[in-house]
C-alpha cells in the first residue's frame, strides 16, 4: 500500500508562488509520480507528470514555464507554482503509478494511489 500526503497548499494573489509537497511512504523500485487538479465543476485533469528513472517529465500545457517538479529523495516530490493565475485555483493531489514506458502525461485512470488532496486559490 503506498501512501501519499500532501502539505503546501494555501491563498495567494495572482501573480504569486507556492511550492507543495508530497511524502510517498510504500513505494518501492521504479514508478511514476503525477500532480493532478480538480477545479470546482470541472474534471481532474493532470498538471505534472515525472518518469524519474527514465529523466523524463512532462507538463500540461497550461502550466508549461510556470510549474516545475522535483525530487530530493525517494520520499519527497515536490511542485514549484510560479506566476500563479486565477484559473489555478483547485484542489491538487499527488498520485502514483505503477512504472510504464508509455511516456505522457498521466490521465486519471491509470493513477494506482492517491493523496488526499491540498486547497490552492488563487485570487485577482
Amino acid at each position: 500500500q503506498v501512501h501519499l500526503v500532501e502539505s503546501g497548499g494555501g491563498s495567494v494573489q495572482a501573480g504569486g508562488s507556492l511550492k507543495l509537497s508530497c511524502a510517498i511512504s510504500g513505494a518501492y523500485g521504479r514508478y511514476v509520480l503525477a500532480w493532478f487538479r480538480q477545479a470546482p465543476g470541472k474534471e481532474r485533469e493532470g498538471v505534472a507528470t515525472d518518469y524519474y528513472e527514465a529523466g523524463r517529465t512532462f507538463y500540461a500545457a497550461s502550466v508549461l514555464g510556470r510549474f516545475s517538479v522535483y525530487r530530493n529523495s525517494q520520499t519527497l516530490y515536490y511542485l514549484q507554482m510560479n506566476n500563479l493565475q486565477t484559473e489555478d485555483t483547485a484542489i491538487y493531489y499527488c498520485a502514483y503509478a505503477r512504472w510504464s514506458d508509455d511516456y505522457r502525461l498521466l490521465q486519471p485512470g491509470q493513477v494506482d494511489f492517491w493523496g488526499q488532496g491540498t486547497q490552492v486559490t488563487v485570487s485577482s
